[in-house]
């Protein structure tokens, strides 16, 4: 894969999809950049916009195209898809999203020659799987955003009770991006302090309340912002650009993203997310960490629920 010259698709120019072209051209880790959606003026408007910018950015081909502009991209990203709507239960909006990705995965393989899919549309895990079949790629070719954001608002969280810088603390999320989701306490620390000596030490004015507290804010945040804002997607096209960089400079490095799981901890016939090791072909392989007992069982019930989703979603 050249490091120089680096192609990079989005499909769905929505608020997700524009704020994650936008933090491209901000951080200039992509030369060429393709939005598509089937509303062509708002991905034409969103490219626009972003081209009138670049001569303080640097040189970079932004355009609106169509599924043939899926060829020879490092990495196609999907953002896609319908919104939850009020009254809406999850199985409906699984239903609804399924179907979309089924007939954007259809398109995009008609023009496929390389690269690696990444999928941020919601039911990410769900969609994860399914797109995982529908592809006929390699294992770990198509991978979703998961729990990449989970772990970052845990780790925010967590600076701000600690009263330390964010980049020092180290902790995951792991499961479905979703309810059934977990904190992994046992990996989690804080320049190499475990969070559990914190937890031990009065001094430090955390203790074992904070953890439902934490785990619940980190649980309701998209609620919480959409409640306010009607959205959110500053903080997921953070998440995508730090994934397409390790994606596009092949660096190797240790996300949170969901992937088609074969065994760890006993599970299969799911995607969920693992710390996960994401070089330019996608998922490398996955972490194999030492996780505490009730973690195990936490884990099989969170892929326990998503099998219960594609169960419902089986014959789309």
């Amino acid at each position: 894969m050249g490091k120089n010259r680096s192609k990079v698709a989005i499909i769905g120019a929505g608020f997700v999809g524009a704020s994650a072209a936008f933090a491209l051209s901000l951080n200039q880790i992509v030369s060429e950049l393709v939005l598509i959606d089937v509303a062509k003026d708002k991905a034409a408007g969103e490219a626009m916009d972003i081209n009138h910018g670049l001569s303080f950015l640097g040189q970079m081909k932004v355009y609106d195209g169509d599924y043939s502009d899926c060829a020879d991209c490092d990495v196609i990203v999907i953002t896609a898809g319908a919104n939850r709507k009020p009254g809406e239960t999850r199985i409906d909006l699984a239903k609804k999203n399924v179907a979309i990705a089924k007939e954007i995965t259809s398109n995009i393989m008609k023009y496929y020659t390389r690269g690696v899919i990444l999928v941020v549309a919601n039911p990410v895990d769900i969609l994860t799987y399914k797109i995982q079949n529908w592809s006929g790629l390699p294992a770990g070719k198509v991978l979703g955003t998961g729990t990449v954001l989970d772990s970052s608002r845990f780790r925010y969280l967590l600076s701000e009770k600690l009263d330390v810088d964010v980049r020092n603390v180290h902790g995951y999320i792991i499961g479905e991006h979703g309810d059934s989701q977990l904190p992994l306490w046992s990996a989690t620390h804080i320049a190499g302090k475990n969070i559990n000596e914190y937890f031990a030490d009065p001094k430090y004015g955390i203790n074992e309340a904070d953890k439902d507290a934490i785990l619940k804010d980190v649980k309701t945040a998209g609620a919480e912002i959409i409640k306010r804002k009607g959205a959110t997607y500053y903080a997921i096209a953070v998440t995508i650009n730090t994934i397409l960089e390790s994606l596009l400079k092949d660096q190797n490095t240790i996300r949170t993203v969901s992937s088609v799981i074969n065994g760890n901890y006993g599970i299969e016939g799911v995607a969920l997310s693992l710390p996960s090791i994401v070089d330019s072909n996608g998922v490398k392989s996955i972490v194999d960490l030492k996780l505490a007992d009730d973690e195990v069982e936490a884990l099989k019930y969170s892929a326990e629920q998503l099998r219960i989703v594609l169960n419902e979603v089986k014959d789309i």
